[in-house]
This record gives C-alpha cells, sequence and structure tokens, in this order.
C-alpha cells in the first residue's frame, strides 16, 4: 500500500491511497464467498455456481461492493497512521480506479488538527464574578419553597385570575373543521404558563366555573403542524373547576415543616450558607469560562468545517441519547416540536465551535507550559471515579487501556492548564 499526501486549504488534507491488485482480489473472491448464494445461474444449485461464471453473466463487478468495503475498511487506518497527520474527521471518501488486475485506487479527504497560535495568554484582565448571597437570593429560595409546599383550593366566588390552575374541556377548529389534537375534556391549563398558542391564556381570564365561551387565536408561522401554520382557529371552551395555589407562612412552623430547624432564623442561616457555596462554586466556574474566553479571543486558528460537523454530530447524538434516557425518542421529539436534526444542529453549531476553540487552545496552553498530569493526579482522579461509580478503584482501572489512560491524562493535562491561567489571570471588581 502507498499513500500520498496533499495538503488542501482551511486545514484539510486528501489522502490518495493506492492497494495493491493482489489485495484487492483477494476482498473480491471474499465478496464472492458471502454472495454467490444470491445468484441464480441456470446448471448450478443455488451457491454453487464458480466465480467465473458468475463473473461472465453479470460482470465482476457485482462483487465490488463489499470488496471496496473491506479493502477501505482495511486499509484506511494503517493509511492514515502512515500520513502522519493529526486527522481529526471521518474520512470523505471517493473511488478514484477500480479495474480487475490492477490496483485499486482511492481518495480520503479529512480534517487535520488546526494549529494554534497563542496570543497573550497569561495575566489576562477580567472581571471578577461576585460570589455574595443577598437578601432577594434568600427570599427567592423560600418563595421556591412555600410553591413546593403549596395546595390547590378550589374557587367558586370569582372569575379566573392569572395564576389559577384550571380544568377546561375544549373544542377547536380551523375554517369550521376540527383538527387533530384540537379536542381534550378535563385538561388542566395554569394560566400565565403560555403552555397554549397565542393568547389562548389570557382570553380565560375572568370566566367562571361552568361558563362557556370561545377563544379565537391564530397558529404561529412556525408551528410544528404545516397545514396550521398562520391558521385562525376556534376554540370552545368550558371552565369546569378553578383553583388559587394556597402558599404557607413563612413562619416558624413553616421551617420546621421543610427543614431540620425549628425556627425561619436558623432555616434562613442554613440556607444562607448553602446559597454562599453554591455561588463561590458557580463564580469560580464563570472565572474559568471568563479568563479561557479571553485567552480564546487572543489566539488565531483556522478550524476546519469537517471537524465542526464531527462535533455537531456528536452533540445532536448525545441529545437524542438524554431524550431517549427520558422516556423520549428523537422521532417523537422532532414530530412534537416539528424541528429536524438539521435544525438541532444549526442551534449548536455555536457552542460546538465553542467546545473545539476551548480544547485547542487549553490544549496549545499544555504544551507551551509543558504540562503534565503527574501519578498523583491520576491516582485522585481514580479515587474520585471510584467513589461517583461506588466501584472498586483497581477495577475501574482495569478498564483503562493504553490509549484511555493517555487520554485521561491529556484531560488531566487540560485542567491543569485551566488552573495555571486562573492562577495567571488579573481579576478586576
Amino acid at each position: 500500500m502507498s499513500v500520498q499526501v496533499e495538503n488542501l486549504e482551511k486545514n484539510t488534507a486528501k489522502l490518495t491511497i493506492e492497494v495493491p491488485a493482489e489485495k484487492f482480489e483477494e476482498a473480491v473472491q471474499h465478496s464472492y464467498n458471502k454472495n454467490k448464494g444470491k445468484f441464480n445461474i441456470p446448471g448450478f444449485r443455488k451457491g454453487k455456481a464458480p466465480f467465473n461464471m458468475i463473473k461472465k453473466m453479470y460482470g465482476v463487478g457485482v462483487f465490488y461492493e463489499d470488496a471496496v468495503d473491506e479493502v477501505i475498511d482495511a486499509s484506511y487506518p494503517d493509511a492514515a497512521k502512515e500520513s502522519g497527520l493529526e486527522i481529526v474527521s471521518r474520512p470523505s471518501i471517493s473511488i478514484e480506479e477500480i479495474e480487475e488486475g490492477k490496483a485499486f485506487v482511492y481518495t480520503a479527504v479529512v480534517a487535520v488538527k488546526p494549529e494554534v497560535t497563542l496570543g497573550e495568554y497569561k495575566g489576562v484582565e477580567v472581571q471578577k464574578t461576585k460570589s455574595e448571597v443577598t437578601e432577594e437570593d434568600i427570599e427567592t429560595e423560600i418563595k421556591r419553597a412555600r410553591e413546593k409546599n403549596s395546595r390547590l383550593i378550589t374557587v367558586e366566588d370569582r372569575g379566573i385570575e392569572d395564576g389559577d390552575q384550571v380544568t377546561i374541556d375544549f373544542d377547536g377548529s380551523v375554517d369550521g373543521k376540527r383538527f387533530e389534537g384540537g379536542k381534550a375534556e378535563d385538561y388542566p391549563l395554569t394560566i400565565g404558563s403560555h403552555t397554549f398558542i397565542d393568547n389562548f391564556e389570557e382570553q380565560l381570564i375572568g370566566k367562571t366555573t361552568g361558563e362557556e365561551c370561545e377563544v379565537n387565536v391564530t397558529f404561529p408561522a412556525e408551528y410544528h403542524v404545516e397545514e396550521l401554520k398562520n391558521k385562525p382557529a376556534v376554540f370552545k371552551v368550558k371552565v369546569k373547576e378553578i383553583q388559587r395555589k394556597e402558599l404557607p407562612e413563612a413562619n416558624d412552623d413553616f421551617a420546621s415543616e421543610v427543614s431540620d430547624f425549628d425556627t425561619m432564623e436558623e432555616y434562613k442561616k442554613d440556607l444562607t450558607e448553602k446559597l454562599q457555596a453554591e455561588k463561590i462554586e458557580a463564580a469560580k466556574t464563570a472565572d474559568e469560562d471568563k479568563v479561557v474566553a479571553k485567552v480564546i479571543e487572543n489566539a488565531t486558528m483556522e478550524i476546519p468545517d469537517q471537524m465542526v460537523e464531527e462535533q455537531v454530530n456528536g452533540m445532536v447524538n448525545d441529545y437524542a441519547r438524554r431524550l431517549e434516557s427520558q422516556g423520549i425518542s428523537f422521532k417523537q421529539y422532532v414530530e412534537i416540536t416539528g424541528m429536524t436534526a438539521e435544525k438541532i444542529g444549526e442551534q449548536m453549531k455555536p457552542q460546538a465551535i465553542k467546545r473545539i476553540q476551548t480544547r485547542l487552545v487549553l490544549e496549545a496552553v499544555v504544551k507551551a507550559e509543558n504540562i503534565q498530569a503527574d501519578d498523583a493526579a491520576v491516582e485522585e482522579q481514580f479515587d474520585k471515579m471510584a467513589e461517583d461509580f461506588k466501584m472498586d478503584k483497581e477495577q475501574i482501572k482495569g478498564m483503562f487501556g493504553e490509549e484511555q489512560m493517555a487520554q485521561l491524562k491529556e484531560d488531566l493535562a487540560v485542567q491543569k492548564a485551566i488552573d495555571f491561567l486562573v492562577a495567571e489571570a488579573k481579576f478586576v471588581d
């Protein structure tokens, strides 16, 4: 096998890979053995026709698809390694020459890890994130706890108000015709939640229990059902029940019910300490992000499009897996929201680029400062993993091969680079 490398623009390269004729012929024979049962040749039982007979009747090309896949799968990893390039994308394959008795030639266009030119990275100046806990923060937490422990009281002496939870029947129509999903009974709706389209909820304000009314809305232009986009609709609505949320009073009794403390004073003190710890951690993360963002701003790099596409695809797949873990298939999500994988990917693109820039810049800092993860850092990470996953430390270690261990050390070095940049940064209030 021979490999020729041609550098293209924007950190891409084309590998021209030539596989010897005998290797390709072996793959063709493998394809014949795999597929010969699919051919009906007069005078031969199915699967017993010789190679030359099938080739004569159908042409040798009938075996090429599987042969090409086999040869590329076998040769590309070695070719990529032989190229000496740091490849960061899947290859875009094109067949250049394929003919019986001759070498098989194909090209692979790949993205190459871009070089990063660091600008100022030591001593960058950023504004320090505040971590003080305010009285408003505490009151917000108390209100959240009161909301969580609230109860619903049926209302019969007034009309619907903002914030009420109502139970309704509705039957919608467009151009006088009902549409799928436009009818429901005993539907719970919180007024002000904006879970319904347009100003549906606002038109229910003031209506009383048992009252029937018509609600007029217009479906938005981006609605997920094509035939309903921009269409005016009429909903016949019956109010069946109105409930208001009653929050418990913020007193000592409340504190004793929602915490381990007997008084509001003690409860507030505990909340303050917990919020302080959370704010300090959040401020630390925010400061790290600011410093890294500044270093990225000062650096220059040219990221290949394929590298971005790989990152976006990975993020979309991760998102789909998270949905699956919540019991929602990606297909269902797309149908409900009217989104597509392409639209979701486009929304994720800026974040994908930021992730790539962050990793590249931090790796450049690791190289510039010769930062390494020592054995103590590796052992500490395994201790943490053992605690997080409730597993034996040595068992976890046994799951790490040479490549995984190298990746772990690289990740730890990148984290040390963040710590280095933060330690060198100048924070201003």
